[in-house]
């Protein structure tokens, strides 16, 4: 199983210590012996997102914040428990004043990881491992979760998502429509290798089933800079 590494602010929630007009969850943070509300704010079909993405890979979440932040928010936002890890801003590789994240501290295959974040810096260790996404502040409207679902569907059963992800990348943008092109066929080659595969023995593949072939069906103040990104 793949492993696919999320960030926290401005990808999946948005939080700030001045009351929004709406806000989903009220933090209570406390931080050098003071405490703080921060109100956050979640990206449409987040919950949805994470439960589907739980289906086909390892969640993790990566992000720049603290974990006194984060770690009490994540026990909020999954109350499921799909994301099986958590890395903060101590596990971040801290250089040109700002916070790179290194996918080689996963202890994972590097073919197999993917991070979704908002920030280029972010991936700057590993661009070809990373897909882009738009910052998110408070669009009640937003669906850039759906719109990757598929490509992410797909890149779940391919060899290597860097031979995808290191292609479609210009300016720090991807070309959503190439990678869902280039990770379908990629998927439909390696699942044809496994049947081409299974046929020679007289088995079936043990880690396909029926639904695998048709995948595609279907904030300035300075002290909230202090515990988030």
């Amino acid at each position: 199983m793949k492993t696919l590494v999320l960030d926290l602010d401005e990808t999946l929630v948005r939080s700030q210590f001045t009351e929004p007009e709406k806000y989903d969850l009220l933090l209570p943070v406390r931080l050098d012996n003071r405490s703080y509300q921060v109100y956050v704010q979640v990206r449409p079909g987040t919950a949805e997102f994470l439960e589907e993405m739980a289906k086909c890979y390892e969640l993790v979440i990566f992000t720049a914040s603290l974990s006194k932040y984060a770690n009490p928010l994540m026990d909020i936002l999954d109350p499921e428990r799909y994301c099986t890890g958590r890395l903060f801003r101590e596990h971040c590789v801290y250089a040109d004043r700002v916070y790179m994240k290194d996918m080689a501290q996963l202890g994972r295959r590097i073919e197999d990881v993917i991070l979704i974040d908002n920030s280029p810096n972010s991936y700057r260790p590993q661009p070809e491992n990373a897909i882009p996404i738009l910052s998110w502040y408070d669009d009640p409207d937003d669906t850039e979760l759906w719109k990757i679902t598929p490509l992410l569907r797909n890149l779940a059963r391919v060899e290597d998502v860097r031979s995808v992800l290191g292609n479609v990348h210009e300016n720090h943008e991807m070309d959503l429509e190439k990678a869902e092109r280039m990770a379908e066929q990629l998927r439909r080659d390696y699942e044809l290798r496994l049947l081409t595969k299974a046929k020679t023995k007289g088995q079936r593949p043990s880690n396909l089933n029926s639904s695998d072939f048709d995948l595609n069906d279907r904030t300035s103040e300075m002290d909230l800079m202090k515990i988030m990104d």
